[in-house]
């Protein structure tokens, strides 16, 4: 089997793999976001020009076809497709370069550290190739301890978006291809031996139990660490073992568990010998028996929703905790308990606001269409990557799901490299819930129901559908006779349903090509009848929450280079759809309150009866 390698290589002397910092943003650290000088290089000729040296002329005989000074500007974080008119089409290159000095650092380590870059990265300090990096969505760093200088270093990143076969997401996918440094850059700076990662969760099951595993940067057998929750009167002293890892498991009492109703974090603090890490963390039991869905020993119903990392307003790329709050907002006034983070690993701000605000996430990795599934090399580079999302998110109660895959057809080689994608986040972390979402739903006319014929199913927690009933694909019998016959004996979801859209237009409920607000209200309420009659339903998330750009949309009719099926316009009107969608929660809320208020939990998963409400 592959192993699941890191995607950072870094340069100099052996090439090795660097395992990600936890909670970069809880560490002293310095931004380097702002202004950086760009190039655009349409013939992809820096590299021979070496503009990653930023050479200027030293005498009067000396000139470069390049430089940094006086030319483009560009935002960082921020996509570049957005910035100017010129590059709104952009696939290729672009070299970023900015100076920047580093603070005296008293003995101590500095890594770089990038929250993503859009596609593939080469990055160069002080005139050398110190890194490389694949993958848009995912975090990477290099140290560069021994390569910084305290005044005058200059950075430079290369920068390149063109799709390709052996890319994730490949050739063609049904959203922008933003470009760019997207996400937050950063100077971090710990201790010669420090808290390399952690990983404290509430027991899958149990809530009284809490399970913590620290791992040092150093291998060294004897070390004290301590794990403290103020707020519970936990102080939980542990020593390394030989490989520097320390883990304890740790009994409380009178735990507020983390729910979307009461999303309650508490304050943990890390110590080693030498090194203090602060973490806001909450805890909650997840766990899947029969057909249900369970979250702190009640059945839950997933009110879900997807967005992508896009604020449609602007035309670019989400990337701040002010575009967080916007998306984030937008979803909790829907009265969604969920978001499906589609179809990548979405940023930092996102993903702690959400936990903040009381949202389960489903992440994701781009395995979406189009993926050579026979290629070992994208096996291996997809492991990578979701290697990097799991142990980059791996701390937050939030994360529900790990998703392996998006609309993949069935052959032997795909249903390899799924399991692979499984593997990878097992072993990392076995207590979240694997799941993928499918689109091979099909109506057999002689049973008359909805079946689905794929065994990969067999080895997910939760099943998702993603099925356009009315859009894609016509009714072939009244919405209240629809009879669902997939994946019995376990939880299905509706990961993707509905119709485009243009707000403001109206038009015939039964005409598709009306793009109309009436043909998709319509649409939604046809789904939801439907939804009534599939027996494991444990959940619905609606693509989408807000029109998106995407090349695949050209009809002009519906505005051009959009993908309309937002239930929330490009400039933030809420079309009919929204209003149906937003009572249906209400009406699924409601209800699971009512069971909650009146009804007995059920036993936990070892057959043991739990209290239950005194009934009037």
């Amino acid at each position: 089997m592959i192993t699941c390698l890191l995607a950072v290589s870094v340069l100099g002397g052996k090439s090795q793999a660097q395992d990600l910092l936890s909670n970069v943003y809880g560490r002293d650290y310095q931004l380097l976001n702002g202004k950086w000088g760009a190039i655009v290089d349409l013939y992809d000729q820096g590299e021979r020009m070496q503009v990653y040296k930023n050479r200027k002329p030293q005498d009067n005989k000396q000139f470069y076809e390049y430089s940094f000074d006086g030319g483009l500007v560009l935002n960082v974080p921020a996509d570049f497709n957005s910035q100017m008119p010129e590059l709104k089409f952009y696939e290729g290159t672009v070299w970023y370069g900015r100076s920047f000095d580093t603070p005296k650092t008293d003995g101590k380590r500095l890594f770089l550290y990038f929250g993503a870059v859009s596609y593939r990265s080469k990055i160069y300090l002080n005139g050398e190739k110190i890194a490389s990096h694949e993958g848009g969505f995912t975090p990477f760093q290099v140290e560069i301890t021994d390569k910084v200088k305290q005044k005058d270093n200059f950075l430079v990143v290369k920068v390149n978006n063109t799709r390709t076969t052996d890319a994730i997401p490949a050739m063609s996918f049904d959203w922008w291809n933003y470009g760019g440094i997207t996400r937050d850059v950063m100077l971090v700076s710990v201790p010669q031996s420090y808290i390399k990662d952690h990983f404290i969760q509430l027991d899958k099951v149990q809530s009284n139990l809490i399970r913590a595993k620290v791992t040092l940067s150093e291998a060294k057998p004897g070390i004290n660490v301590q794990v403290a929750i103020p707020e519970l009167g936990i102080r939980q002293n542990m020593t390394t073992d030989a490989n520097g890892i320390a883990q304890a498991t740790i009994k409380t009492k009178k735990l507020q568990r983390w729910s979307p109703d009461a999303p309650k974090l508490y304050d943990v603090t890390i110590t080693s010998e030498s090194d203090r890490l602060n973490e806001q963390i909450g805890f909650r039991n997840l766990y899947v028996k029969g057909e249900d869905i369970y979250l702190n020993d009640q059945p839950i119903f997933l009110r879900s929703i997807s967005f992508h990392e896009e604020i449609p307003q602007r035309r670019g790329r989400a990337f701040s905790e002010a575009d967080a709050t916007m998306l984030l907002s937008e979803a909790k006034e829907l009265g969604a308990n969920m978001i499906r983070l589609a179809h990548y690993p979405q940023n930092e701000y996102t993903v702690r606001l959400a936990e903040r605000m009381g949202f389960l996430l489903w992440e994701e990795i781009p395995i979406w269409q189009g993926i050579d599934f026979k290629n070992t090399a994208t096996r291996e580079k997809a492991g990578r990557m979701i290697k990097e999302m799991v142990i980059s998110d791996k701390n937050r109660c939030s994360v529900a799901f790990w998703g392996i895959a998006n609309e993949t057809a069935t052959s032997a080689p795909r249903n390899e490299f799924l399991k692979h994608m499984k593997q990878c986040c097992l072993d990392i972390d076995s207590t979240r819930l694997i799941t993928a979402a499918f689109d091979l739903v099909r109506f057999n006319r002689e049973s008359r129901d909805f079946e689905m014929n794929d065994s990969i199913i067999n080895i997910l927690d939760m099943v998702a559908i993603n099925k356009y009933m009315g859009w894609y694909h016509d009714w072939p019998l009244a919405p209240d006779q629809a009879v669902w016959n997939v994946a019995p004996g376990k939880p299905l979801f509706i990961s993707e349903f509905g119709g485009e859209a243009l707000y403001g237009k109206h038009g015939d409920a039964e005409v598709k090509s009306s793009w109309s607000e009436d043909y998709q209200a319509q649409l939604y309420k046809d789904n939801l009848e439907m939804f009534k009659h599939i027996p494991n339903l444990r959940g619905t998330s609606p693509w989408i929450l807000l029109d998106f750009r995407s090349p695949f949309r050209f009809h002009p009719h519906q505005g051009g280079e959009w993908n309309r099926k937002g239930l929330v316009s490009d400039q933030g009107q809420r079309k009919k759809a929204w209003y149906i969608m937003r009572d249906y929660y209400n009406q699924q809320n409601n209800e699971a309150q009512n069971k909650t208020l009146h009804g007995c939990p059920p036993p936990d998963l070892y057959g043991l009866e739990r209290a239950c409400p005194r009934k009037e």
